[in-house]
C-alpha cells in the first residue's frame, strides 16, 4: 500500500475501533497461483495480536489455511468521500487545485488457521451476535433458534485465526492541506445531510 507517512496510523486503539465500526474485511490470499478473494465479519483480539472469524467448509480459504503458504491480508474499509476541490479557499486565489478523495483503510497481514472445535465456533459465533445486536436495538441470541437448526448450521462452518504480523492504517483526511483548506472541507461536510459525508466529518475531527 503506498502510504505517506502523515497518512499512516498505528495507534491501536484508532484501529481497533475502525474495525469494531467496520468489521466486514476483504479478505486476500493465494492458492494455486491466484488471488482468492473473500468478504467475512472478522474480530480484533483486545491485544491486537490475532483476528477471528469463520467461513463456510467449502470456502476455498480452507484450503489457503492448509498448504505451506498461509499469509493473508484483511483490508477493512471505513468511511470515504469525494472531496471537490470548490471546498478550498485557494480555488478563489489560484485555481490551481484538483478533486481528491478522503478514506480511511486498515491492513492486516499474517498467517491463517483453522480452528475446528465445536465448542469454540459456537462461542465465537454467539460473542460475534451479542457484539452486533446492539446496534439494531436488537436482543436476539444464539439459543433462539431451534437448538437441531443451530447444531446443523454450525456444523457448515469453521472458524479461522489470523496471526497478525502487521496492522497498520492509511487514513487520508486532508491532512496535507494547508489549516484553511482543512477547515474548508470540514465546513462543508457539516453541511451535508449525505451519510457518508457526515461519517466522513465524524472521522475528521477525531483526533489522530
Amino acid at each position: 500500500m503506498y502510504l505517506p507517512k502523515h497518512f499512516q496510523v498505528d495507534d491501536l486503539q484508532i484501529l481497533a475501533q475502525l474495525i469494531t465500526e467496520y468489521p466486514l474485511a476483504t479478505l486476500v490470499g493465494n492458492l494455486d497461483g491466484h488471488l482468492e478473494v473473500n468478504h467475512l465479519p472478522l474480530m480484533l483480539s483486545k491485544d491486537g495480536k490475532k483476528f477471528h472469524g469463520h467461513i463456510a467448509r467449502t470456502n476455498p480459504l480452507v484450503k489457503v489455511a492448509e498448504q505451506e503458504n498461509r499469509e493473508v491480508t484483511a483490508v477493512f474499509h471505513g468511511p470515504n468521500a469525494y472531496i471537490t476541490p470548490a471546498w478550498y479557499p485557494s480555488k478563489q486565489e489560484t485555481g490551481k487545485v484538483v478533486p481528491t478523495w478522503n478514506y480511511a483503510v486498515v491492513h492486516a497481514e499474517g498467517k491463517l488457521s483453522l480452528i475446528d472445535d465445536p465448542h469454540w465456533i459456537r462461542q465465537h459465533v454467539s460473542q460475534m451476535t451479542d457484539t452486533h445486536e446492539p446496534t439494531y436495538q436488537s436482543n436476539w441470541k444464539l439459543a433462539d433458534a431451534p437448538e437441531e437448526y443451530v447444531q446443523m448450521m454450525l456444523k457448515a462452518i469453521i472458524g479461522i485465526e489470523i496471526e497478525v504480523s502487521s496492522l497498520v492504517g492509511k487514513f487520508k483526511l486532508s491532512q496535507n492541506r494547508s489549516p484553511s483548506e482543512y477547515t474548508g472541507v470540514v465546513e462543508n461536510l457539516q453541511k451535508s445531510p449525505e451519510e457518508n459525508l457526515r461519517a466522513m466529518l465524524v472521522l475528521m475531527k477525531k483526533p489522530q
